[in-house]
């Protein structure tokens, strides 16, 4: 189980007709009793916000961070779709919140798909059926990862537990989330969507806090394409049946199942035959290393070179030194998968088999100390494949 796992949360996904061929392409997320409880989100940067996103922030505001549930649709992003976008983002919301007997500002709201295509407003029929159909369970969970798929391939899914709470259920507290996300992936957060539940009991602010921190740790540490989407959308409710818990303890698991979603994001990432994570040590500040990580993350050159499985650290100290931070060649290594290639900004001698066998594998680490300080910082990317042109040569 995942979005479910926690105790007071119910579950569906099913069709609606915005995919062809009935594939499912809306999910619900919402309390076991249909009351609003605690809830918290984070969203994009991009200053292109689709209707979901403007309506979420705006219901968010309106309950003072509470939320009776979520509903999902993929397949239309309904970005860049005008007022008629954003009534067609109320009306999901209406519509979810009739059957599970809530208020609209009560329900979130979350889209994913093609930006710039009206909102197909005939579905809307459908939404009850779906709606009505959710339920508790690692099948329902599974349904609802299933149906807020696009280009994903498999669904994101994942659960954690938080020691022992005091709440009357007894047993462990219980934090799950499901997402979905295969490009598009760039700082403050990527094309993605993300729902997390928790039966820990904690307000509005403490989520709020909780999951700022946890998004900062996990979702903006990785980078596919350089993109920002216009609805990026974490969001985060707590029944509290499980009672109270220690805010860093739960902290911790948010963070671990947010860190759990984006692995899986990037390992889904649309042509990636690779992921490679980059750590920058050694720099003026944790700030600075975070930037410089992400300049390699994000380098086409590196990317490629990845592809092709070539050690080019050329690439990677080129990167650094344009990165904007603290930098002095004659400091800087750089090491793939533990070997150090690269010794005060010159080439070092090493086992080259050994650099080649780490470079075939999925899995690559390019470790980076620019030797000036103690800032650390890490960024998850992919390498750049020949699927990813494939995928986005045109619309998708």
């Amino acid at each position: 189980m995942s979005v479910t796992a926690a105790r007071g949360f119910v579950a569906a996904g099913g069709a609606i007709g915005i995919k062809s061929g009935g594939v499912p392409d809306l999910a619900v997320v919402a309390t076991a009793h249909g009351r609003a409880v605690p809830a918290a989100g984070v969203f994009t940067q991009n200053l292109a916000a689709a209707a979901p996103v403007q309506v979420s922030r705006a219901h968010l505001a309106a309950t003072g961070g509470s939320a009776a549930g979520v509903v999902l649709s993929s397949g239309n992003a309904n970005a860049a779709t005008g007022p008629a976008g954003v009534e067609a983002a109320e009306a999901l919301c209406r519509l979810t919140a009739v059957a599970i007997g809530a208020s609209t500002e009560e329900i979130l709201v979350c889209q994913t798909g093609l930006i710039g295509v009206p909102f197909p407003a005939g579905v809307l029929d459908a939404v009850p059926a779906v709606v009505g159909a959710r339920a508790g369970g690692a099948v329902a969970g599974a349904a609802a990862a299933t149906a807020i798929m696009t280009t994903d391939t498999v669904r994101k899914e994942a659960v954690t537990t938080v020691g022992t709470a005091g709440g009357t259920a007894g047993g462990p507290c219980i934090v799950g989330g499901m997402a979905k996300g295969a490009a598009m992936l760039a700082p403050n957060m990527a094309t993605m969507l993300a729902v997390l539940t928790t039966d820990a009991e904690a307000d509005a602010a403490t989520l709020h806090r909780v999951l700022r921190g946890a998004v900062r740790a996990s979702f903006n540490e990785m980078t596919v394409d350089g993109a920002t989407s216009t609805n990026d959308t974490v969001l985060l409710l707590a029944s509290g049946l499980a009672g109270p818990v220690e805010t860093d303890a739960l902290a911790g698991a948010v963070a671990l199942v947010c860190s759990e979603l984006a692995a899986a994001m990037v390992a889904d990432a649309e042509g990636a035959t690779k992921v490679a994570r980059v750590t920058v040590s050694g720099a003026a500040s944790d700030a600075e290393a975070h930037r410089a990580a992400r300049k390699v993350a994000s380098s086409l050159l590196v990317k490629c070179s990845l592809n092709g499985a070539d050690p080019y650290w050329g690439r990677v100290v080129s990167e650094l030194g344009s990165a904007g931070v603290g930098f002095d060649l004659d400091r800087v290594s750089v090491r793939y998968g533990g070997i150090e290639v690269c010794r005060a900004g010159m080439a070092a001698g090493h086992d080259g088999a050994a650099v080649a066998a780490h470079m075939a594998g999925r899995h690559v680490e390019i470790s980076c100390d620019l030797g000036l300080g103690s800032g650390r910082g890490a960024v998850l990317t992919t390498d750049l494949g020949y699927g990813y042109i494939d995928e986005n040569r045109t619309t998708s």
